[in-house]
């Protein structure tokens, strides 16, 4: 099985995946991304390295038995996707403490109010492969959980259950 953890940088993926009690093998992609140079140049706008998605693609294939956590995993094959989600005002003093960019934090936040990552997990990957888990206030041990409940299909996709309207 392959199981994708996806969501806004600040929702909590790394913190929660390493928490999920399971025989898959944990990967953080954004860490493979990095120590394995699957980088295709430099977004001198964000100042972040631009992974090259056929790299990363090419490194997960016959992988499998593995949850893979980053804010790109939705974009590859997975047999589930679970998209950590959390209040973009939540979201802000998560990436403010990590000293991100103002303009970072704030494109960050308008991302996860409309619903962007979800989105595109949908899109690529159908609503009944999809598992939107809330992360605003909550402990990553709850967090972990969910996605426990998840990979074991004791938890019922859930796409479209969490709004941030409130913010826009």
């Amino acid at each position: 099985m392959r199981v994708a953890v996806t969501g806004t940088p600040g929702t909590g993926k790394t913190t929660a995946t390493d928490l999920v009690d399971t025989s898959l093998a944990v990967v953080h992609l954004n860490n493979v991304i990095r120590k394995e140079g699957l980088t295709q140049g430099r977004d001198s706008d964000r100042d972040s390295e631009i992974a090259d998605m056929e790299a990363v693609a090419a490194w997960l294939d016959g992988r499998e038995d593995v949850i893979f956590e980053s804010h790109l995993a939705h974009r590859f094959d997975a047999d589930r996707v679970v998209v950590l989600r959390c209040h973009p005002a939540e979201l802000e003093s998560r990436l403010a403490e990590r000293s991100e960019s103002e303009s970072s934090v704030a494109e960050n936040a308008e991302s996860e109010a409309l619903d962007l990552i979800l989105i595109e997990a949908v899109e690529r990957h159908g609503r009944d492969s999809v598992y939107e888990i809330q992360t605003t206030d909550r402990p990553p041990a709850d967090v972990a959980a969910d996605i426990e409940a998840a990979i074991e299909g004791v938890r019922e996709p859930s796409a479209g259950t969490v709004s941030y309207v409130d913010y826009l």
